[in-house]
């Protein structure tokens, strides 16, 4: 077949989608596609071009991916990169292409990658693609709303609320809050924006970072406990992995640096906990209609309490990526998770 492996885009995880990206494409080419690693912003040329016979020279249509940096990337560079400096989200020729490839594997991580905007465009253009469909995107991403649907579905998650930057009013927030607490943004991802408050000094500080990424913020309670992750492969619950960060918490740097983070998969649990995480990780995908692939994350305190904290509709692929170390311990290969997310994602489209 002929794929768009589709990356980069404005978000926070621009770099981390870059590597997710290629080593997607490396994998499908190793089944035989033709896989093309794009930016979805900056896309290819310039519009008008002949793209006839791209995917005929794919390895040289594609992106050239460096490492991760340690730190989130400079949106406003990347913009001033573009050559037509086009406000539109698709860089040239990117939905042409899209158009022409059998399916597009969205390697996209954060904000209109998987807010379900994206997934929308190409369900009104006739795009295929992989993952989930625009409105599950949407309930997921959005930590408040999937909040709510936690409580419903029986979901155990940390008590938390939402805070709107305009008319942000400190000591009404202050009243709601319980230290130590976790500020975040409601939709970001790759915990950038993210910050463990323990008194009022830092509280002020921890909001105007979260307030730097989004225009809304949720204030949580704080569990301190064991992390841990679970995905889940078309409705069913992969291997449980715990994560541990060598200092600090499970943040940016730790996720995406080599070595920073021991991951233990499957992870160190009694039968009975192992079973009752992924069993609220199916719940997960049935409370957001979740569909081919995703991994919910969780904390488990000192009282064996689990606590879901939120799901990711587009996990990551990168060599220290969670997804593809559970798939692994229970014998699927990284080319092999690559190759049966496009498949059952094909049979969606095709039913």
């Amino acid at each position: 077949m002929d794929i768009v492996v589709l990356a980069g885009g404005l978000s926070t995880e621009r770099d981390v989608s870059f590597q997710s990206g290629k080593r997607i494409a490396e994998a499908l080419r190793r089944h035989d596609h033709r896989a093309i690693l794009l930016d979805v912003f900056l896309g290819y040329g310039e519009e008008g071009d002949d793209i006839d016979d791209l995917f005929e020279r794919e390895l040289e249509v594609s992106v050239e991916v460096g490492e991760i940096p340690t730190v989130a990337p400079d949106l406003e560079a990347v913009r001033r990169q573009r050559k037509d400096q086009g406000r539109n989200f698709f860089g040239p020729n990117v939905i042409a292409l899209c158009q022409r490839a059998d399916i597009v594997f969205i390697a996209l991580h954060g904000a209109d990658g998987e807010n379900g905007k994206l997934q929308a465009a190409f369900d009104l253009l006739g795009i295929r693609y992989t993952g989930n469909g625009f409105l599950s995107c949407a309930l997921a991403m959005d930590k408040g709303i999937a909040k709510h649907f936690f409580y419903y579905y029986g979901i155990p998650c940390p008590q938390g609320f939402t805070v709107q930057k305009n008319g942000y009013n400190r000591e009404k927030v202050l009243d709601q809050t319980v230290f130590p607490c976790v500020v975040k943004p409601v939709g970001g991802g790759s915990s950038v924006g993210v910050t463990i408050v323990h008194n009022e000094e830092d509280y002020e500080a921890a909001i105007e970072e979260a307030f730097r990424y989004e225009e809304e913020i949720m204030v949580e309670d704080y569990i301190e406990g064991r992390e841990f992750s679970v995905g889940v492969l078309d409705g069913v619950a992969l291997p449980v992995v715990e994560i541990k960060p060598k200092h600090g918490f499970y943040d940016y740097a730790n996720k995406y640096k080599a070595g920073m983070t021991e991951e233990i998969c499957p992870a160190q649990l009694d039968d009975e906990l192992t079973s009752q995480m992924q069993l609220y990780a199916e719940r997960v995908v049935a409370a957001l209609g979740l569909e081919t692939y995703s991994r919910m994350d969780f904390i488990l305190d000192a009282n064996n309490e689990i606590y879901c904290l939120e799901a990711n509709t587009l996990p990551g692929m990168t060599p220290t990526s969670l997804l593809p170390q559970e798939a692994q311990a229970i014998g699927i290969s990284y080319s092999n998770l690559c190759e049966e997310i496009i498949q059952i994602s094909m049979e969606r489209f095709n039913a």
